[in-house]
């Protein structure tokens, strides 16, 4: 899912200065990327939607601009698995990361189909689909690449680990209740792509555990991740 941004979830810098409370892990320069695509990630909504009570036009207005952040970053999630995927090997190993990367991508398209259809329901104007998207902070970080396929299901374990924070984190700066409890539902299901990559990795050496953690946080996230 290149330079400045981060993988498949780059997010507009104006949503990250919505999001409070991360503390100082997201200040560190190196997790800049995941400033952005956390916050960016900030607010899925997952189940459908259907708004009881429609909010006024200034919580209206905010609650778009987050569910757009989180377009984008499913957008950018989307693109990721679609690049990934044209890279991945014919072997045994890469036959199964595809099968996992396959199942992600279809969650991920209806992520972004509810958000858009809850952006629409608001008013609003959903965020269109770039042509790419900025993974090197991942890659520099040795986070995973695009150069071999254990490399590639890294990388898509350190995007879905980040956005899985980002909901946690920033579905609450929703107004509007019904999309807070619709927003809820989409953070659970990317910790289940982590750990569904994890297992595949557990498959290959079984010291590596597929809950590495009973916590998911920003202070355990280096347990979760898996280094190039």
């Amino acid at each position: 899912m290149m330079k400045p941004s981060k993988p498949s979830l780059a997010l507009p810098r104006l949503v990250a200065d919505r999001v409070s409370g991360m503390g100082s892990f997201w200040d560190h320069p190196s997790t800049s990327r995941r400033n952005l695509l956390l916050t960016g990630l900030l607010a899925g909504v997952g189940g459908a939607i259907g708004l009881r009570s429609l909010p006024s036009a200034a919580q209206s207005n905010a609650d778009i601009a987050i569910l757009n952040a989180a377009i984008d970053l499913e957008q950018q999630a989307i693109w990721a698995y679609k690049t990934a995927a044209g890279k991945l090997s014919s072997t045994d190993v890469g036959k199964v990361v595809l099968d996992v990367a396959t199942k992600s991508l279809k969650d991920h398209e209806q992520h972004r189909d509810l958000l858009v259809g809850a952006v629409r329901q608001l008013g609003g104007t959903p965020a269109p689909a770039r042509d790419s998207y900025d993974l090197s902070t991942y890659i520099d970080d040795q986070e995973g690449n695009l150069d071999s396929d254990a490399n590639i299901a890294k990388l898509a374990l350190a995007l879905e680990f980040d956005a899985a924070l980002a909901y946690n984190d920033a579905f609450s700066q929703l107004s509007n209740k019904d999309l807070v409890a619709a927003a809820s539902t989409i953070g659970p299901n990317e910790v289940a792509h982590a750990t569904a990559i994890r297992a595949v990795f557990n498959s290959l050496d079984s010291s590596i555990l597929v809950v590495p953690s009973p916590f998911v946080s920003a202070d355990t996230r280096e347990r979760w991740i898996l280094k190039v």
